[in-house]
C-alpha cells in the first residue's frame, strides 16, 4: 500500500468525519447563541438551560440526519472492506 492510498483514505475518513459531524455541531452553535441571547435579554443565568435544550436540539438533529449518516458511513466502510485485498498486498 503506497502513500497515496493512505493519505485518500485518511482524506476520505476525514471529510466523513467533517460531513457527519457538521449537522449536529451547527444546530448546537445556533441553540447555544439563541439561548444566550436569550438569557442576556431576561438576565437569566441557569446553565442547565442552555444544556438541556442543547442536548434536546442535538438530539432531534441527529434523529433527522440519522439515516442519511449511517449511509454515509456504511457506503464508506463498505468500499474500505470492499477493497482490502488492494490494500494488503
Amino acid at each position: 500500500m503506497s502513500q497515496g492510498e493512505v493519505g485518500a483514505i485518511m482524506k476520505e475518513a476525514l471529510s466523513l468525519i467533517i460531513m457527519c459531524a457538521s449537522p449536529m455541531l451547527l444546530v448546537a452553535l445556533a441553540v447555544g447563541l439563541i439561548i444566550a441571547v436569550f438569557q442576556a435579554t431576561t438576565q437569566i443565568q441557569e446553565a442547565t438551560l442552555a444544556f438541556g435544550v442543547k442536548i434536546l436540539a442535538v438530539l432531534a438533529t441527529f434523529l433527522i440526519f440519522g439515516p442519511w449518516l449511517l449511509n454515509k458511513l456504511v457506503v464508506f466502510t463498505n468500499n474500505l472492506l470492499m477493497n482490502i485485498n488492494t490494500y494488503i498486498r
